[in-house]
């Protein structure tokens, strides 16, 4: 699955020894939606590198690890839980980290030795991440103090109105209106 596009050798192929596809230098200069071209903010494999980065720092569940990964990239990248799950499952597999059951279907996973030593050998590409995504925060505006407040009133609104009971059509219009004006005065700001 991960690292499979390329062709064995030294980038991560399937009888690669370096299972993130990692090549020794992060950025690659590549300019475009979250500083990448062709809008992928990392290249493939990074994502492992800063997951395990984040898990090293304090033990998480999934959903911790994604939003650890959109603040730390200041809004420029929400990975999915379709691409975080898989990244830690196959963290996992190789044994850099264990899970375990933290109730609620949630599991917690934590880094292990094996994990912290590879973090070691590979320290300056995980840094060069990091700071990648330092400066896309720097440039970000997604969290800014004031467009948070807003965002968060918003949704917490919509939460409670969704879940205060069945509503009537006319409400139902009224809602999409309201939502559909504000993106309409957002895209002309």
């Amino acid at each position: 699955m991960f690292g499979r596009h390329f062709h064995g050798g030294r980038h991560g192929g399937p009888h690669s020894r370096e299972p993130f596809g990692f090549h020794g230098h992060p950025g690659h200069g590549h300019h475009g939606r979250g500083g990448r071209m062709g809008g992928r903010f990392f290249d493939h494999g990074d994502l492992r590198f800063v997951v395990l980065k984040l898990i090293a720092e304090k033990p998480s569940h999934g959903y911790e690890l994604i939003k650890a990964v959109e603040q730390a990239s200041g809004g420029a990248y929400n990975p999915s839980p379709g691409v975080i799950y898989p990244t830690l499952t196959l963290l996992e597999e190789l044994g850099y980290v264990v899970a375990s059951d933290a109730g609620g279907g949630k599991k917690l996973y934590t880094i292990t030795a094996e994990g912290e030593a590879f973090l070691e050998t590979n320290a300056q590409p995980v840094r060069g991440l990091f700071e990648r995504m330092a400066d896309a925060a720097s440039r970000s505006t997604a969290f800014s103090p004031q467009i948070l407040r807003a965002r968060e009133n918003l949704k917490t609104a919509l939460r409670l109105k969704l879940m205060g009971g069945a509503l009537t059509a006319e409400q139902v219009a009224a809602v999409a209106k309201a939502l559909d004006d504000a993106a309409g005065v957002i895209e002309q700001i």
